[in-house]
Parts: C-alpha cells; structure tokens; sequence
C-alpha cells in the first residue's frame, strides 16, 4: 500500500523518501523529551533550552498539534524502515501573518544525535520544500556556525547564502554566530 492510496489515514503527511513526516501525536512526547533534552540537539537550537523544564515538551506538542497558528510541525517519523516512530522534527514559520502575506516561511529541524549522518535531515529538508504545503514562494533558514552538518543540508537542498548574523540560544545562553540561506520557490 502507497501512502496515497487512503489519504484519510495519511492526512497531513509528506513521503520523504525512506520515512515520512507526519503531524505532531500526544504519544510523542516522551521521545521529544528523551532526545531535546540532549544537550546536543538542544545547543543546536534557538529554542530549545537545556536542561528541558518541567512540562516543556508537553507545551511544544500542544502548540504544534494546534491546526492553526504560525508554525507547521511535523515528526520525522521512522517506522516504515524500522527504526523509532520519531527520529526528529521539521517545522515552518511563516514569517508574515499580515494581511500583507509575502509566501515566506523559516524552516527549522533537528535529529536525535543516534541518527546522525544518515541523510535523515537532508531528505526531510528536500521533501518538506518540495511539497511545499504553506505555498511559499521563499524559505529562510538560519544555522549556527559551529555546525556546518546542517549547513551543508540546506545547500544540499538548493538553499542559497545570505550572509552572517547572529542568534540568541536558549540552551547556551548567548549570541551566536549563524549563517542565514534562503530558497527561492516558483
């Protein structure tokens, strides 16, 4: 069975090639916990702080699982190849939710570091731009500089350089340097 065959059990996910990326469950958060609350994923965020709060996952799956607000979220979701049911998160931000709606949207990501080097966040960044599902007509994206990984997944996945900046991570507390790219969609 293909995932279009009944697009009622596979509403709102996008086939990325070895796994899907499916909305946000409840059943997801002790996994987020369990892999967000690695220092290594956490300092490689914005968001994210380290150690996880009390009741911090638990907030992130009931925002992400709102059917409507600024951010999409999808899990990273690796059971059609036999490994756990999430391997990571994607989101879009849109970046403008004024009347003045210029298709613009941020793509953030991570993967738990026992999938690392594995393609996983290539694959996930070039089927969530592919299938495009907020109809962009450009995706941001911001990376630190200390991880040139994630950098070379966005420009693996056609993203073009902008130039330096920085950005405050929660987990580090501090500015950090970044470098910012931008994908240019018909």
């Amino acid at each position: 069975m293909t995932l279009d065959m009944n697009p009622a059990v596979f509403e709102g996910q996008i086939s990325a090639g070895r796994f899907v990326l499916r909305p946000v469950r409840h059943s997801d958060a002790g996994l987020f916990a369990m892999y967000a609350g690695d220092r290594r994923v956490a300092e490689a965020t914005r968001s994210i702080p380290h150690p996880l709060p009390p009741g911090a996952t638990e907030a992130f799956v009931t925002r992400a699982m709102k059917a409507s607000g600024p951010k999409d979220v999808w899990v990273i979701d690796g059971l059609a190849i036999g490994l756990p049911e999430v391997l990571g998160v994607i989101s879009l931000k849109r970046m403008d939710e004024s009347r003045f709606d210029r298709g613009q949207s941020e793509i953030g990501y991570w993967v738990a570091p026992a999938f690392w080097n594995l393609g996983i966040a290539s694959e996930a960044v070039q089927a969530l731009v592919a299938a495009n599902p907020q109809k962009n007509r450009a995706i941001f994206a911001e990376v630190f500089q200390d991880n040139p990984g994630s950098a070379r997944v966005l420009t693996n996945a056609g993203f073009q350089y902008l130039g330096d900046a920085e950005s405050y991570s929660v987990a580090r507390g501090a500015q950090v340097p970044t470098w910012t790219y931008i994908r240019k969609l018909g």
